[in-house]
């Protein structure tokens, strides 16, 4: 495995944003529970419980991992429970991001048993689903240790749960590429396509400066990441080549160039790569002392993401985090 110079690990470039459990993701999971409670609930009401349980019936019960993993989504527990029934009452006993063994409990849940009872399928599912991200994460990160790659989330998310999602990968010890399409650039083969077929078509480096000098012109923030994907190394020589300054697309005519503008990304996906491709990739880039990060992407499981890492990338995003997850199964056991 090629070794990385000095130089390209001091100047590491900033990351995606990083989510963490804040006011957003209190909001999206206030917005996704209003719906749960409509489905459960509709205009009758639990009427199983109703028709059963003493309406002033007091219950406690405590949440339970069935099998091992990661635990993601306790905050949104408690939310679960107030909007249900405030009253209530959550005690955890775990972290998320903690590793839970099969029959742990993660909490206890005290208060009437008629709204602890309509309250269970809806904190069952929402932990089960992001500790199963959080969990299928761990084990990525697990197959790389040692390696110099991070692993990334993409977004292959389920609408409206995406920062949710994303929040569960952290969990699990991975990373956040680009929550949304505002937060950064990604120019894909699509882009380049389509550039190809018009009057002022470019090429790959060309299409970095142009995006550079459109965030330079119309975006106030400041460290917006420029990332381009490439599926061969021929492409991926062509940028290496315009490593430096210079201003080729004024003879497109396209928008006007900021002279002496760099050509390079801040990342380059290297798409479908075989680990042999991604290993000549990082020698090349090293060789040529390019400052950019690698990325790679595509035919990524848990069979292949050591291979892949060894080569010495620095970056594998993994769609399978969050389109491919088992849920983790917990259950609620009276006491």
């Amino acid at each position: 495995m090629s070794g990385r110079p000095s130089v390209i690990l001091e100047a590491m470039i900033n990351d995606f944003h990083q989510i963490t459990w804040n006011d957003r993701l209190r909001e999206d999971w206030a917005a996704i529970l209003r719906l749960a409670m409509a489905e459960d609930f509709g205009a009758a009401g639990d009427l199983t419980s109703n028709a059963l349980v003493p309406e002033d019936a007091i219950g406690r019960a405590a949440v339970v991992a069935r099998r091992p993993g990661v635990v993601a989504g306790l905050p949104a527990v408690e939310m679960t429970l107030q909007a249900v029934d405030r009253g209530l009452h959550w005690s955890p006993q775990c972290e998320d991001g903690r590793p839970v063994a099969a029959r742990q409990c993660v909490g206890t849940i005290e208060g009437p048993a008629r709204g602890l009872l309509a309250a269970e399928r809806i904190v069952l599912n929402v932990l089960g689903r992001l500790s199963g991200i959080a969990t299928l994460t761990r084990r990525y990160v697990d197959a790389v240790a040692g390696a110099p790659a991070r692993i990334y989330d993409t977004r292959k998310t389920t609408p409206g749960w995406r920062r949710l999602e994303k929040y569960a990968v952290r969990c699990g010890g991975g990373r956040n590429h680009r929550g949304g399409l505002d937060e950064a650039v990604l120019i894909k083969d699509n882009h380049l396509a389509l550039g190809a077929q018009t009057a002022a078509g470019f090429t790959p480096a060309e299409a970095v400066q142009i995006a550079r000098q459109f965030i330079d012109r119309n975006v106030s923030r400041r460290g917006v990441i420029v990332e381009i994907e490439v599926d061969t190394l021929e492409q991926f020589d062509a940028l290496l080549r315009t490593k430096g300054v210079g201003s080729l697309c004024a003879a497109k005519g396209s928008a006007p160039c900021v002279p002496d503008a760099p050509f390079l990304p801040d990342i380059v996906l290297l798409d479908n790569m075989t680990p042999d491709e991604l290993r000549e990739a990082v020698t090349r880039r090293n060789a040529a002392d390019a400052g950019f990060e690698l990325e790679a992407s595509g035919g990524v499981d848990l069979t292949t993401v050591r291979a892949i890492a060894e080569s010495g990338v620095e970056r594998i995003s993994v769609g399978a985090l969050t389109h491919s997850v088992v849920t983790l199964d917990f259950g609620l056991d009276w006491q």
